[in-house]
C-alpha cells in the first residue's frame, strides 16, 4: 500500500470493448421480482465500500479537468453483469454532483445516501443480464482523509492533480464498485488545458488537441481493482524505454524531480527483469512510474503498472512497488484484512533484492527485526509486535508496521521450513495460480500446505501469522 521513503522501508479508451449493444434487462424485466443490491461488499474494515448484486466488467471514463477552477466533469459508462435479480443497485461516489443516470439507454431514478448513489432502473435486471449504466457528474473533487490520517482521492498539485485510491479514494473521482474484490478493465480519457499532460494506467491510446485543450486516452486491458486506478495531471517529462525482454517502460516525471530521479529510473528495466526471474512473467502490458513533487503527495503507491512516487525513489522503494505488480495488483486482496499479502510480499522482495545484489541476507534482516534493533527508533521496533499481520485491529492499522515487516517475517519462516528452491517455486506458483484474480489469507495458507504436504506449518500460522506479541524463537 502506501510506502514512505525512509531507510526503514515502506509504511504504513477501453481495450477489448464489450459489444456495443448490451441488454439492460432479461425476460423478467418489469416483473417486480428481485430486490436492491447491497450497499457494501461486506469488508471488515470498510463495510460501505463496494456493493452487492453485480460485477463490473468495464469502466469507460470520460473526464475533463480545469485545474485553476478545480472543477471535474465526468461521464462514467459502466458495463456490468447482475449477479442476482435487481430492482436497484448502488454505486460508490463521494461528493460530486450527479446530473444524469441512465441504465440501458433509459433514464433511471436515483438518490444519494452519503457515499452511496442508489440507482433504480426503469425495468428490473435479471440475474446474469449484462447492463450498461451511464452517470454524468461534475463538481470539485474531494481529498479523502483515511483512518490512518493519510490523504487520497483527488489531490491538487502545484501544476495539476493526482488521483489515488487506496483504500477508498477512487470514489472521489468516479462512481463504481469500489472494493478490491471487483476488478474490471478500463478506458480513461482525460481532457486538460493545452500544455498539461494526463497520465493514467495501461497503454496510451491517442491524444488530440482542440480549442486549447488536449485529450489523452488510456486503456487497461488486464483486470484492475479500482483502488489501483490513477490519473496524474501536470507538466511531466516523458521517458520511454524497454526491459531486456522487450516490455515497454513508460515514465512521467515532474521536471523538478528529473535530475534526482534519473539514476534510479534508469534501473527500472533491470528491476523488472530481476522480478520476472524471481516471481514469474510480468502480469501487465507495460511497466513504468510517475514521480511527483514530495510536497504534492506524502507516500508511494503501487498504482497498476505505473506506481506513483513522492519525489525520486530510492532503489529499495522502487523494488517494493514493482513487486506489488505481482502481489497486490495481479493477485489482489479479497478484503482489506488480507493487506499483508500485498505488503508482506513486497517487503520481502526488498530483502531478496538486497540478498541478490551483495547486501545483507534475508536471514540477517529477520534477525535484526526479531532482536529489536532494525529500525532507528525504539517505538517502531516495538510496534512490530503490536498485532498479528493477518488480523489488523481496525481500518487505521491496515498499513501499519506489522502488516509490512512481520508479514515479510511470516514468508521468511515459510522459506526456512521448505528451503530456498521450494520457496522460489512457491513465489512463482502463488502469483501464477491467482494471476489477475483475488485471494485471501486462507487461500495462501492452503496453497503453502498443498505445495509442501510433508511439512507442518501450524506453528508458523499460529505464532507468526495470527499470534499476539513476539513469538518465542526456537
Amino acid at each position: 500500500m502506501r510506502s514512505s521513503r525512509p531507510r526503514s522501508g515502506p509504511r504504513g479508451v477501453a481495450a477489448a470493448l464489450l459489444a456495443a449493444s448490451l441488454a439492460a434487462c432479461g425476460s423478467g424485466a418489469g416483473s417486480g421480482s428481485g430486490g436492491p443490491g447491497g450497499p457494501g461488499a461486506g469488508d471488515p474494515y470498510f463495510p460501505r465500500s463496494g456493493n452487492g448484486g453485480y460485477d463490473v466488467l468495464h469502466y469507460a471514463l470520460d473526464l475533463s479537468y480545469e485545474p485553476r477552477a478545480h472543477r471535474l466533469t465526468g461521464a462514467a459508462t459502466i458495463t456490468a453483469r447482475a449477479t442476482r435479480d435487481l430492482t436497484a443497485f448502488h454505486l460508490d461516489l463521494e461528493g460530486l454532483d450527479v446530473g444524469t443516470v441512465t441504465v440501458g439507454g433509459a433514464d433511471a431514478r436515483w438518490s444519494r445516501d452519503g457515499q452511496e448513489l442508489v440507482v433504480r432502473p426503469r425495468e428490473a435486471l435479471d440475474r446474469d443480464a449484462r447492463f450498461r449504466v451511464v452517470v454524468g457528474y461534475s463538481g470539485a473533487p474531494r481529498t479523502v482523509t483515511d483512518p490512518d490520517g493519510s490523504q487520497e482521492g483527488w489531490l491538487r498539485t502545484a501544476d495539476g492533480a493526482l488521483a489515488l485510491g487506496q483504500p477508498v479514494g477512487s470514489m472521489a473521482w468516479f462512481p463504481g464498485n469500489h472494493h478490491p474484490s471487483d476488478k474490471a478493465t478500463y478506458g480513461i480519457a482525460v481532457t486538460v488545458p493545452k500544455g498539461l499532460r494526463a497520465v493514467s494506467n495501461g497503454e496510451p491510446a491517442g491524444e488530440e488537441t482542440k480549442d486549447g485543450r488536449t485529450t489523452y486516452r488510456w486503456r487497461t486491458t488486464e483486470p484492475m481493482a479500482s483502488y489501483l486506478a490513477t490519473v496524474a495531471i501536470g507538466r511531466y517529462g516523458i521517458g520511454r524505454t524497454t526491459t531486456g525482454s522487450g516490455l515497454p517502460v513508460y515514465t512521467a516525471v515532474d521536471p523538478e524531480q528529473a535530475d534526482a530521479s534519473r539514476a534510479v529510473l534508469d534501473r527500472l528495466p533491470e528491476v523488472v527483469d530481476w522480478a520476472e526471474r524471481t516471481f514469474g512473467p510480468y502480469p501487465f502490458s507495460s511497466a513504468g512510474a510517475i514521480v511527483e513533487r514530495p510536497e504534492d503527495v506524502g507516500y508511494a503507491l503501487e498504482t497498476q503498472n505505473r506506481p506513483v512516487f513522492p519525489g525520486a525513489p530510492d532503489l529499495a522503494l522502487l523494488v517494493h512497488e514493482i513487486a506489488h505488480q505481482w502481489y497486490g495488483n495481479s493477485v489482489s486482496p479479497r478484503t482489506w484484512r488480507d493487506m499483508w499479502l500485498n505488503e508482506g510480499f513486497a517487503t520481502y522482495a526488498q530483502w531478496l533484492w538486497q540478498e541478490d545484489h551483495g547486501g545483507g541476507s534475508a536471514q540477517q534482516t529477520f534477525d535484526a527485526l526479531y532482536a529489536g534493533g532494525y529500525f532507528p527508533d525504539a517505538g517502531t521496533n516495538e510496534a512490530l509486535w503490536a498485532f498479528p499481520p493477518a488480523d489488523p485491529p481496525d481500518a487505521a492499522s491496515i498499513s501499519a508496521t506489522p502488516v509490512y515487516w512481520r508479514g515479510a517475517m511470516v514468508l521468511h519462516k515459510v522459506r526456512q521450513r521448505v528451503g530456498d528452491e521450494a520457496f522460489g517455486a512457491l513465489l512463482k506458483g502463488w502469483a501464477r495460480e491467482h494471476r489477475h484474480g483475488n485471494a485471501d489469507t486462507a487461500a495462501f495458507t492452503a496453497y503453502v500446505e498443498r505445495s509442501a504436504p510433508e511439512e507442518d506449518f501450524d506453528g508458523i500460522w499460529e505464532e507468526w501469522l495470527y499470534g499476539e506479541g513476539r513469538p518465542e524463537r526456537p
